[in-house]
């Protein structure tokens, strides 16, 4: 099905001329700078049965492949009970490599995945084989140092090279409704999300951690595998690649400094109550089982989180004000409701507020690029730029969580004595998002009263 080019759509793509879109109407599209021309049928964006199986492939790709690190936690409460892991203060740095990676890897990745869009479905390929592959060697692992090596850094970097490009092909195919899109696809980790809990850890108590890392890896392949076949972009690679150089005077503004103070800062304590719910259960007396169902109830929540905010966020409501709402929430709910928490109820509740509001900050990103510059090539580096703070973040959170933790464990307080120092960072970093959020804000009422 083909269609005029909007707007919008050749906002995106400076490379095609208002000329171009007109001719396109007959099916063929004129591309400037190879000085050639190119029959090529576009079907439409944001819409239409390609646009709608390309989302519903990343969709399927994002909740397996990038729901398993996220649901570290359980394996991370599991290491902690055997013998040959339960010393180290390092098992925490196998979860939050995994996902730092993916985060770390954006300003490299992506500007070549723009730059050589013809090896896109190659590097899916290449992605996919490397985590699956590092499930099994991951398998063998004895040691904390082989832990980190295979279901940390390999099997992230194995996601590394399959989210790029799958990011540049859904940009491709959803221009104005990108922020539903995006909403779509990132809370897939959290629909996975509330499975995957439960079969890991059934899984770990029947069989162990190497059955079941061997069995998730015969699961992926067969539920991905599939689904190869099916990621392809909307532009030929002429395209794609003829795009404007990168205007690097973002830099300059104050907005991208304050925006990158907040991802940075939300980053620190976002992933922790992911990676020690689990445990915290268990201290109050809780079960496995339990630990489970909290991480599951969480990455519900989440689902339900980034896709109101990624609808939201499509010019519905002020971005600082739903980027504002996530973080206060979640930083109240952890001071709260995890810090106080004794029985199992206060867990649910924490584990849904917190679920929903803080993943949902994610859910905003594409839209945070856009608030800052209007340049569409611009955007993605401040996405990539982002998506690196958020890395750097998610890799801190190991160390810092481990040294947060005390040896001491008091029910009669805050925090179980233990978590305690744990839950106050966790909020602190949320508040410290928050306030540079609202400097933002402050930042724009100002500019355009003077």
């Amino acid at each position: 099905m083909t269609t005029e080019l909007t707007s919008v759509e050749l906002e995106h793509h400076p490379s095609i001329s208002r000329q171009d879109a007109d001719s396109d109407t007959q099916d063929r599209s004129s591309v400037e700078p190879g000085l050639h021309t190119i029959d090529q049928a576009l079907a439409r964006v944001d819409g239409g049965s390609s646009a709608w199986t390309l989302l519903c492939a990343a969709f399927v790709f994002e909740g397996i492949l990038w729901g398993f690190p996220l649901s570290f936690g359980i394996f991370q409460s599991y290491y902690s009970q055997l013998p040959q892991f339960n010393n180290s203060p390092y098992i925490t740095y196998v979860g939050t490599i995994a996902t730092g990676i993916t985060y770390l890897g954006a300003p490299f990745v992506a500007p070549f995945v723009k730059r050589f869009p013809r090896y896109q479905r190659p590097m899916i390929w290449l992605g996919w084989v490397l985590c699956i592959g590092s499930l099994v060697a991951g398998s063998f692992a004895d040691t904390v140092s082989s832990l980190i090596a295979t279901q940390g850094v390999i099997y992230g970097v194995g996601y590394l090279i399959i989210f790029y490009p799958i990011i540049s092909m859904m940009n491709e195919w959803w221009v104005a409704r990108r922020g539903f899109a995006w909403g779509i696809m990132v809370g897939s980790s959290g629909a996975s999300g509330v499975a995957y809990p439960f079969i890991i850890e059934t899984l770990l108590q029947r069989y162990g951690y190497k059955m079941t890392l061997r069995a998730l890896a015969v699961a992926t392949a067969v539920l991905t595998g599939p689904l190869l076949p099916l990621f392809k972009g909307r532009l030929p690679a002429s395209h794609s690649s003829a795009l404007a150089r990168t205007d690097w005077s973002f830099l300059k503004k104050p907005l991208f400094w304050l925006y990158a103070i907040s991802t940075t800062a939300q980053s620190l304590g976002f992933y922790l109550p992911s990676l020690y719910l689990p445990s915290y259960a268990l201290s109050v007396g809780l079960s496995f089982r339990t630990g489970a169902m909290l991480v599951a109830l969480m990455s519900a929540a989440q689902v339900l989180g980034q896709l109101t905010y990624g609808y939201l966020s499509d010019g519905r409501l002020s971005l600082n004000i739903l980027m504002l709402s996530t973080c206060i929430v979640a930083a109240v709910s952890s001071l709260t409701l995890w810090g106080l928490a004794k029985s199992v109820a206060p867990l649910v509740l924490f584990a849904l507020v917190y679920g929903f509001f803080a993943y949902a900050y994610m859910a905003m990103r594409v839209r945070m690029g856009t608030a800052v510059t209007s340049n569409q090539s611009s955007a993605l580096a401040i996405f990539c730029v982002f998506s690196f703070l958020q890395g750097i973040g998610n890799i801190l959170a190991g160390p810092i969580s481990g040294s947060l933790l005390s040896p001491v464990v008091d029910s009669h307080e805050y925090g179980y004595v233990r978590y305690k120092v744990l839950v106050i960072f966790t909020a602190c970093s949320m508040v410290v998002s928050a306030a540079s959020i609202t400097l933002s804000s402050c930042l724009r009422r100002f500019i355009v009263v003077a």
